[in-house]
């Protein structure tokens, strides 16, 4: 165990833990996952909806398509710089670095009524994406949370912080 000069315990790598874990594993198959039936549905079934769509609901299909993809592409960049991180090709720092040219943006949200028009699976890849990306966004800043000192106000037990610090990682949102 690492020692600080006063001889007090040096405090968990929270970061290169997390992305070694099976949760982390999980998010991953599961973000890749939803990458790849993204790309299955719009390169298939969607595209045969899209045509049968109104013009004006067709354009709102190809703005919320592009921002799907999009928001997809920015949290894949983001799930494999950890895998990297995880298999030792990359350390924390370096990842850290890297992911500045990744944007993981709530993202704008588009109008709720002409989203009601888009179909049925589309609507459901969306929400799917938008709460995977909510989750990487909570897990991201666990992981890049500076470190508070023992002596900072509010912080009595480390091991309390750390379990904070995971369950804003892996809360779920509502229904």
């Amino acid at each position: 165990m690492n020692e600080h000069p006063a001889g007090e315990a040096a405090p968990i790598a929270f970061g290169a833990r997390l992305a070694n874990s099976q949760a982390f594993a999980t998010l991953f198959r599961d973000g890749m996952g939803l990458v790849e039936e993204t790309a299955a549905y719009l390169d298939g079934p969607g595209r045969q909806e899209a045509k049968k769509l109104e013009r004006g609901v067709a354009l709102a299909y190809a703005t919320e398509s592009m921002r799907l993809t999009t928001r997809l592409m920015q949290l894949a960049s983001w799930l494999l710089l950890h895998r990297a991180v995880k298999e030792g090709e990359m350390t924390l720092s370096q990842a850290n670095k890297e992911k500045t040219k990744v944007k993981l943006a709530a993202g704008e949200p588009g109008d709720p009524e002409t989203i009601k028009l888009l179909p049925e699976r589309l609507r459901a890849l969306i929400e799917r994406s938008k709460k995977l990306n909510d989750q990487v966004r909570r897990l991201d800043a666990s992981i890049y949370a500076p470190p508070l000192a023992p002596d900072e106000p509010g912080v009595s037990n480390p091991v309390e912080r750390q379990l904070g610090l995971l369950k804003a990682a892996f809360e779920q949102d509502g229904p």
